[in-house]
């Protein structure tokens, strides 16, 4: 009987351990998989700067407002544009500024994910400056103003003459 039991509790022992190793591997390789998913759903082109072309040409006979949207989820971050919206020419390069201020006692680290109406209108945006291109770390009531650079392509359909552009923070751990 004592063996049996000796036996039982070195079998579920070299399970435990398998099951460890596995699990440990399934871990290391969530990293180059996550990157794989990321790049292949086009994930990693929101946080990259754009290429400007230099064949752009600014369409001038027609403007697109752009209304400007800023959001905070899980941070004490206050979050807003500078202007609600500005007008611009397809093809015109515009800066707008943004102003964050970390409201609590602690230094916090936020990323702002970008999105975008009407849809697929990251087809025409070309952004070469964001702050949504790095993680942002405020310290305790610090207040910062961070620009964004776009273009829209003039090759936008003449339908759409408004877009909005929304940035969401969402808070970092700490690494």
């Amino acid at each position: 009987m004592k063996q049996d039991v000796t036996n039982t509790n070195t079998e579920l022992l070299k399970r435990l351990l398998i099951f460890s190793v596995i699990m440990f591997g399934f871990g290391y390789a969530l990293v180059p998989l996550y990157e794989k998913f990321c790049e292949v759903t086009g994930i990693t082109e929101l946080q990259r700067p754009d290429a400007l072309s230099k064949t752009v040409k600014v369409d001038e006979s027609r403007l697109i407002n752009v209304q400007l949207d800023a959001n905070v989820r899980g941070l004490p971050w206050k979050f807003k544009p500078l202007q609600s919206s500005v007008r611009m020419h397809p093809g015109q390069s515009v800066e707008v500024i943004y102003e964050i201020s970390n409201e609590s006692d602690s230094d916090q680290i936020g990323q702002a994910i970008p999105s975008y109406t009407p849809r697929n209108l990251e087809r025409y945006m070309r952004k070469f400056e964001c702050f949504c291109f790095t993680k942002q770390e405020l310290k305790a009531g610090e207040v910062r103003q961070v620009p964004v650079k776009f273009v829209i392509d003039p090759e936008i359909p003449t339908d759409i003459s408004t877009v909005t552009i929304s940035y969401t923070f969402f808070s970092l751990k700490k690494e």
